[in-house]
């Protein structure tokens, strides 16, 4: 699948920010050449932060049909899926920042559309996946998507696992969002339209729900911070916090740019006192273009 901007959604940003859910149980229908096509469009216009190059791969019920005996593991977390998104990344400087930037925008789209689809780290058997997908020697798949029409019931497994993760909880703004310097919450009045980027950011997807962001506010500038779980997710050989950065980025750009306000992200030294905020990694910046 090639590499969508907002100009696409039918509806605003936020809404399908508020309504999208991580769907584990699917109608076992494929997905219609038309919806493809709408996908692969889509993803051709989206528009990479950072440098790495990342490859969006529709696997269809037929390829997993003839390539992997008709299975692909999911560990019985995903119920009915006939097409998954494969999302590989060249290894490179904010590679995985950059997946989960890139995936993220067409998981939004795709949500916008009425598609279902839940973001896989561990719980699918990459081995099984890679023989659907030709993978260079500098490639690395770490995250795979199912992508269908929603179920009309969860299964057992599905309702627990949202209960276990917490899906339905967010921290609040004092915990995430800060102003000037780490020991002062940012408050949502007078920020006006970056109110709305920054809650689109508290209510993003994370791995286990951690929300691991943290925003400092300074003047006009935006800095992205890393708060990482000392240990968690070891087992899989990747910081996959380091993708839940990247859609944090994807949920605050795409609200900014409904909204017509232009920026850069930019990689920056910021000198900052973390007034006590242990494992905190800075990531990016957000620098708005003044016109």
């Amino acid at each position: 699948m090639k590499k969508g901007n907002h100009h696409h959604f039918e509806r605003p940003i936020m809404e399908v920010v508020r309504n999208r859910y991580s769907v584990r149980t699917y109608k076992p229908e494929k997905l219609s050449d038309k919806m493809k096509s709408q996908l692969d469009q889509y993803a051709a216009d989206i528009k990479e932060p950072f440098g790495p190059k990342v490859r969006l791969e529709l696997i269809s019920s037929t390829d997993i049909l003839e390539k992997a005996d008709g299975k692909i593991g999911t560990y019985g977390v995903i119920k009915g899926a006939q097409d998954y998104i494969a999302a590989i990344v060249e290894n490179g400087e904010k590679d995985l920042e950059q997946l989960g930037y890139v995936l993220e925008n067409l998981i939004l789209y795709a949500a916008s559309i009425g598609l279902g689809t839940c973001w896989l780290g561990g719980t699918f058997k990459k081995s099984e996946f890679v023989k659907l997908v030709s993978l260079k020697d500098n490639e690395i798949m770490p995250i795979v998507t199912p992508i269908g029409y929603p179920g009309d019931k969860k299964s057992v497994v599905e309702s627990f696992m949202r209960f276990a993760a917490g899906s339905n909880q967010r921290k609040p703004w004092k915990e995430l969002f800060f102003n000037e310097c780490f020991s002062v919450p940012l408050e949502e009045k007078n920020l006006q339209d970056y109110a709305s980027a920054l809650e689109a950011v508290r209510l993003a997807p994370s791995a286990s729900n951690k929300q691991p962001w943290r925003i400092l506010k300074k003047g006009r500038t935006y800095h992205f911070y890393l708060k990482t779980n000392k240990g968690y997710g070891e087992k899989l050989g990747y910081n996959i916090q380091r993708i839940d950065m990247g859609i944090a980025m994807c949920h605050f750009q795409m609200v900014l740019q409904e909204l017509g306000i232009k920026g850069n992200w930019r990689v920056e030294n910021p000198q900052v006192d973390t007034a006590g905020l242990e494992n905190l990694i800075y990531t990016v910046s957000w620098q708005e273009t003044i016109v």
